[in-house]
């Protein structure tokens, strides 16, 4: 016999309604209750994901797993998640900007200002309004905290985890930044969204590095976005050629979900992408030593990378440019303080010396 959950009471229904009101009034765009127990399903992918290594170099996946398995892990007190999405919709094509060779590719959430500071703010400022109408503790979360974040949303029902992993909304595609509170508050979880991928495969068909062995699954370590910021050391050759123009992130799998037709523009001022970060020409980024680099990217995520990964990551995009015009900057780094830059210097010179 199949248990139905309990019936939230009217008391519930109406502070969940008054969270939801106040929550897209500060901003957000998106609002879920999620329960503090994902499932013995996700336990065992991300045990697996760990097991084969697929998370690279970062270590902190395996070392916080205990803690990552479920919210009550990370907060033993915590009875209710409430989830949080703001949406970053572009105002074009992310795949137009991979086309264009002699400029830089910039993930979509990277082209302004830190999507971390500006949800943590509003997390924060929902927070304090809850805890100023009910008697509760609070904890906010994004992103930074090991909170298994898609699956906690999928099941507060704004959004369904895709084949690329990655949560798909049907109000707004691909592109939803997540936050969330947990709450020491008895609050009854939305129902889930199913998942609606149906037979569509165009996210892991779209991967230029095969980073999904299988629908659900991504390897970490063949991942664009991974190798382009997570990864600290020389990018592998046989992926060099695969990240194109690519030099920070990669939204391919994301960019041709067709669920992208529902999706609209950000409206958040400080998510609209800068002019200046839309396609940078790869001529000027190859001219930033580290004040310049820092100065360029204050206030954008791009900037925890560093100096010596960004300009690894331009490297690899003028050697795939054929941009023979680019030669003589390249030959200066080739002789960089840094060896993951010289080593990608040497590489791009190699390569449109042989195109």
């Amino acid at each position: 016999m199949t248990v139905q959950p309990a019936r939230p009471s009217a008391d519930e229904t109406r502070l969940a309604d008054r969270i939801a009101a106040e929550a897209r009034n500060i901003g957000f765009d998106a609002v879920g209750f999620a329960p503090v127990s994902l499932g013995e399903r996700e336990k065992q992918r991300l045990a697996a994901f760990i097991a084969e290594g697929a998370q690279g170099d970062m270590d902190w996946m395996a070392e916080k797993m205990d803690r990552r398995a479920e919210p009550k892990g990370l907060w033993p007190d915590v009875r209710s998640v409430i989830v949080l999405g703001m949406n970053y919709g572009p105002d074009e094509n992310p795949l137009e900007a991979t086309r264009r060779t002699g400029s830089g590719a910039i993930s979509v959430y990277a082209r302004n200002r830190d999507y971390h500071d500006i949800v943590k703010k509003r997390l924060k400022q929902l927070a304090r309004w809850l805890v100023a109408i009910e008697t509760c503790e609070v904890k906010v979360f994004v992103d930074t905290a090991p909170v298994m974040e898609k699956p906690v949303a999928a099941l507060s029902g704004i959004g369904w985890q895709g084949k690329h992993s990655n949560l798909v909304s049907r109000d707004f595609g691909s592109w939803l930044f997540l936050g969330e509170i947990f709450t020491t508050l008895d609050l009854a979880a939305t129902p889930a969204e199913p998942d609606r991928c149906g037979s569509c495969r165009r996210c892991l068909d779209s991967c230029p590095t095969d980073a999904f062995p299988a629908p659900y699954r991504l390897d970490a370590r063949r991942c664009i976005s991974y190798l382009t910021i997570e990864h600290k050391g020389p990018i592998p050759e046989e992926f060099r050629r695969a990240i194109g123009n690519r030099i920070y992130g990669c939204d391919d799998c994301l960019a041709v979900c067709p669920w992208n037709r529902f999706a609209s523009e950000a409206r958040e001022a400080k998510l609209v992408a800068r002019d200046d970060l839309r396609s940078p020409p790869l001529a000027d980024l190859l001219r930033l030593d580290d004040a310049r680099f820092r100065e360029m990217f204050s206030g954008s995520p791009i900037k925890r990378i560093g100096r010596d990964r960004f300009i690894r990551n331009a490297l690899i995009a003028a050697g795939n440019s054929g941009d023979a015009s680019l030669l003589p900057q390249i030959g200066m780094l080739a002789g960089d303080r840094s060896e993951i830059v010289r080593d990608a210097a040497r590489w791009a010179m190699r390569e449109i010396a042989g195109g």
